[in-house]
């Protein structure tokens, strides 16, 4: 299939790229990035060897008549304006979050602007009957993927009362210069950003699990930012309504996901490691249980740019497709 990734030269866009290099059913035939148009894509992404001699294109410049698949990954915001120009015979991965939310007074709160409407959420192991065969579909933020994964087995033992602390690499806030995200400011320290229920990721969560598992749920959700360019580590925390041993958790996190190929509850005594997810598309868990407070701690890994975004983005298109979910995905 003839595929466009708009929004090239980005973090996401590269690692998109990156896994569509490999993919055997996906042919990039335009890459786009508007403020970059006319330069080498290997001269922003240098690891890109498999597109020396490829420019980045202006979106204007792009012939739909020649596209079967397009990417976008662009600001939020953009989105919206960009697939109004797309015909609708087109599939579409947006990795922005414009079609995220279906609350016009969320989007409003959380992001300012006009609501640009709903796309069906790309998180396959909670909605992939959603996504099998659409047009288009709202890929989730990087957060929202690993606290809903979390948080969606264990919905029905647990109180609606749910506290997260999230650490992210520094490629989740774009790549856009800023001088808090200087390597000089960000190595050797950790902060916290965006807490106190306004990070926007925060009623995209809320959405999701309330669909999927039928709860109220009220996230709060602190994020933190790590030194560290890529990954996030979740830790999320629930009061349980029945008592439920650690080995029991285990197992229905287990028996959950068991035929879930990208994502791995780890044996006892494991904990997950971001190193550990680094350019991939997997999810690795881990779950304990406090007798003594009876709540339940769950502790999830995810690469922000692989299953946070562009593996996930794949994961979706394949679904769309009708190819094999992991095509292009195997590493």
């Amino acid at each position: 299939m003839r595929t466009a990734v708009i929004g090239a030269s980005g973090y996401s866009g590269g690692e998109l790229l990156r896994i569509l290099a490999g993919h055997p059913d996906f042919e990039v035939s335009a890459i786009s990035a508007h403020s970059n148009a006319g330069e080498d894509v290997i001269s922003i992404h240098p690891f890109l060897h498999a597109y020396a001699g490829r420019k980045f294109v202006e979106i204007s410049s792009i012939d739909w008549k020649e596209i079967d698949l397009a990417f976008l990954a662009l600001p939020h915001g953009e989105s919206a304006k960009i697939s109004l120009e797309i015909p609708n015979n087109i599939k579409i991965v947006d990795l922005g979050a414009d079609f995220r939310l279906e609350d016009p007074l969320m989007w409003e709160k959380y992001y300012g602007g006009d609501h640009a409407g709903t796309w069906p959420y790309g998180l396959p192991e909670l909605f992939r009957e959603h996504i099998v065969g659409a047009k288009r579909v709202a890929n989730p933020g990087c957060y929202a993927t690993a606290i809903s994964l979390s948080i969606a087995p264990i919905s029905k033992y647990i109180e609606n009362d749910i506290v997260v602390v999230a650490a992210s690499g520094t490629t989740g806030a774009g790549r856009s210069a800023k001088i808090n995200l200087l390597g000089s400011e960000v190595m050797g320290s950790l902060t916290t950003y965006k807490f106190g229920g306004v990070h926007q990721h925060t009623p995209e969560i809320e959405q999701s699990l309330a669909k999927a598992t039928g709860i109220d749920p009220k996230i709060s959700f602190t994020p933190i930012l790590a030194p560290m360019p890529r990954g996030i580590l979740a830790t999320v925390s629930a009061k349980l309504t029945e008592v439920i041993s650690t080995n029991e958790a285990h197992e229905i996190f287990s028996q959950f996901f068991k035929n879930e190929q990208f994502i791995t509850v780890l044996p006892p005594g494991q904990m997950p490691q971001t190193s550990a997810v680094y350019g991939t598309n997997r999810v690795h868990m881990q779950v304990a249980c406090d007798a003594r407070t009876q709540r339940i701690t769950i502790s999830a890994a995810i690469d922000n740019l692989g299953k946070g975004a562009a593996g996930q983005a794949i994961q979706n298109a394949n679904l769309m497709c009708g190819f094999p979910e992991s095509t292009g995905l195997s590493a």
